[in-house]
Formats: C-alpha cells, sequence, structure tokens
C-alpha cells in the first residue's frame, strides 16, 4: 500500500489502513507524499519521530508545527506547508505579508537538534516572499536603505538594500534537500508571482509588486558575497543566476532561498522520498502496488505521487493499480503511465460529499474488487 492522502478526508495513512482492511491479504503499508501537504505524516507513519514546536504561522500568529526526525541518521524532514501552508491561514489570505518565516523556525530547530540531512519539502505554501521569511529565522537581516530590518513578506523587499548574514545560523556539514516536482524559476511569466501568486489571493497589481519584491530580493542575493558562487555546483548556463534556476520559484522562491542561503539540491519530490522511506526494498517480493491520491486527473501526470510510484514498481516488475476519490484520467492514459487500472469512490458512489464523508468504508469496497480482480487464484 503506498498511497498519497486523499486531501479533505483521509490521510495517506488512513488509506493505506482502509485499503489493507478491504484485501484481505497480507500488506505493507508504505503512505507516501512528495513533498507537499501531508509529507510530515508520511514520514512518521514510515517510523520517523514526530517533533512538535511553537513557530510563527504565514500571517504572524504563533501554532504549533511539527517535523519529522529519524535519529538513526538525524534526518530531519521539513514540510513547509506545515508553518506556512495556505492551510494554516486563520482567515483571508494576505499575499502581499505572508511569510516563511515559520518554515525557518522549523529548519532551525532541526539544526540545533543535530540534522546532517535536512528534507525540505515544498507545496501549498501561503507567502510569495522568496523565501526570505525562512533565511530571517536563521539569522539573516534583510534591512533597507537605512538600515531598518524589513518587515516580512514578498511586498516589503521592494525596499531591501541589503542582506546581513553574519549571524546567520551554522549550517556546515547539513545536506539540504529541496523535495519539489515544481520547475519553475523565481522570476518572469514561469515564476513564483505570475504562475502562484494568484493562487494565494494576488490581485494582477499584487502580483506586480511582488514580482518586483522578488526581483529585488535576487539582485540583492547576486551581490552578497558568498551566496551565488556557493550554490553553482555544474557546468548548466543558469539565466539570471541561481532565481533562473529549475525550482527556484517554488512555495512562492523559498526555493530560491533554499539554493542561495541553504546551499540546497533541488531533487524530484517523490522520487527522492520514495528513497527515503525505502520504497524499493518494500515492494520487493509483493504480488500488487496500490497507490492513489484525492484525484486522478492531469496534475498527477505531472510527478504526483501515485505517478512515481508507479514508475518505481515498474522497475522492480510488480503490477500497479490506484484508489481515488475520483477520476479524469482515461484507461490509456493511466496504462501509458503505468497504472494498470484505477478505482474511483465515484464509481460506488456518484454524491462527491457522502465520498469525502464515507471515504474510508467505500475504500475497503473498492479494495475488495480489486482483491478479485487482481489478487484470486495467485
Amino acid at each position: 500500500m503506498a498511497p498519497d492522502k486523499f486531501k479533505g478526508s483521509l490521510t495517506a495513512a488512513e488509506v493505506a489502513r482502509r485499503v489493507s482492511a478491504g484485501l484481505g491479504v497480507p500488506t505493507v503499508e508504505l503512505p507516501v507524499a512528495d513533498g507537499g501537504d501531508g509529507t510530515v505524516d508520511a514520514a512518521v507513519a514510515c517510523g520517523f519521530d514526530r517533533i512538535t514546536i511553537e513557530v510563527t504561522g504565514p500571517t504572524g500568529e504563533r501554532i504549533p508545527a511539527a517535523y519529522a526526525w529519524h535519529p538513526e541518521d538525524d534526518t530531519a524532514v521539513v514540510e513547509l506547508a506545515e508553518a506556512s501552508g495556505l492551510r494554516r491561514l486563520p482567515g483571508e489570505r494576505e499575499p502581499l505579508t505572508a511569510t516563511s518565516y515559520g518554515t525557518g523556525e522549523l529548519v532551525a530547530d532541526a539544526v540545533r537538534r543535530g540534522a546532517k540531512r535536512v528534507v525540505l519539502g515544498l507545496g501549498g505554501s501561503a507567502c510569495t516572499d522568496g523565501g526570505a521569511g525562512m533565511a530571517q529565522a536563521l539569522g539573516a537581516r534583510l534591512v533597507d536603505a537605512e538600515g531598518r530590518e524589513l518587515p516580512r513578506g514578498g511586498a516589503a523587499l521592494k525596499a531591501l538594500a541589503r542582506i546581513d548574514m553574519s549571524e546567520f545560523a551554522d549550517i556546515s556539514g547539513v545536506e539540504f534537500v529541496v523535495a519539489s516536482d515544481v520547475d519553475n524559476p523565481l522570476l518572469g511569466p514561469h515564476g513564483a508571482a505570475a504562475v502562484y501568486g494568484p493562487q494565494k489571493g494576488a490581485t494582477a497589481e499584487d502580483v506586480k509588486t511582488l514580482e518586483a519584491g522578488l526581483s529585488r530580493l535576487a539582485a540583492i542575493a547576486t551581490q552578497t558575497h558568498g551566496l551565488l558562487g556557493a550554490v553553482e555546483h555544474d557546468d548548466t548556463p543558469r539565466p539570471m543566476g541561481v532565481a533562473g534556476a529549475p525550482g527556484a520559484g517554488a512555495a512562492g522562491g523559498v526555493g530560491f532561498a533554499a539554493l542561495a542561503f541553504l546551499h540546497a539540491d533541488i531533487r524530484p519530490g517523490i522520487d527522492y522520498l520514495l528513497g527515503l522511506l525505502g520504497f524499493g526494498t518494500h515492494v520487493e517480493g509483493a504480488r500488487l502496488v496500490v497507490t492513489g491520491e484525492g484525484s486522478l486527473d492531469e496534475q498527477s501526470l505531472r510527478g504526483k505521487a501515485p505517478i512515481g510510484v508507479a514508475q518505481a514498481a515498474a522497475k522492480a516488475g510488480v503490477p500497479v493499480v490506484a484508489v481515488c476519490g475520483r477520476r479524469t484520467l482515461s484507461d490509456e492514459e493511466l496504462k501509458a503511465a503505468g497504472i494498470r487500472a484505477a478505482y474511483a469512490l465515484t464509481d460506488l458512489e456518484p454524491d462527491l460529499g457522502r465520498c469525502i464523508a464515507e471515504a474510508g468504508p467505500l475504500l475497503e469496497r473498492l479494495a475488495a474488487r480489486i482483491a478479485a480482480d487482481h489478487l484470486e487464484g495467485k
């Protein structure tokens, strides 16, 4: 069982548990995630510890947030959505002032705990601040021409004059990995503000303001000694330096800050997390892999968890089926992606409200169908 969550209904672990119950055969439950909402839950379900601390939410309120910790190899899994996600907004979206500061507090706590590797899952962010808040939480000072600390949020970055790294956290010896399938650059028509700003409540005028702030951040960071050169790991041409790197625009530009300030590597989200969770070991000897997510649609084909699971299972020669709340993909599209068949809650219950409310029992019924179609007589 290697499903992602059914957003708004069941966690990935709950999906795995329900399908296991309905199949009626011995199973291994390995809930997964692609770096977005549910990444910490998936890691905890696979044996990581949950560390909960109080951090700054996207609009300044203090909230409890968690990251996953593996004491045997000192690995932390930090999910941006836990501290700085849209789901953390207490009311209206605040695209100009929302901050990633709380994510930086989670990272700082993991570093103080002795992390040798920090995996940063990006997705579902409420902010478009270029990761400035995260950097501030780690000790960077972002100041204006008068030497005053900038307020938090993307709009304030227009006044940025200098980045002071003298009190930045000691991250020597810590490997940072960004788990994300977003390949957007920081700036431009495909950048963080233009593409994702409207999803966070930004108007057309707000997008211009945020773009100007992110451009200023990129320009000042480029001039700041040690930042740009430190992340030039290869000879790949990168327009506009780090700002033009694929993934720099992830999570409102937090990908940029991870590259520039943490010297992170960006890896495909689901592929990296499957490795971290030991999927390759668990799939050995399996007769079937069941994956899934709430909606199997066009977005799924762009590197979401079920497709990553199907590709990983194919390497082991194990067939894959999927469960979902609903699907818009054709049988041909699914088979091309390596999924033999898909079973949707809407096949049993056309009312979406009831599908959400009764997802668990419906999944068990779907699992009985899967057992009959793919496991009987084997």
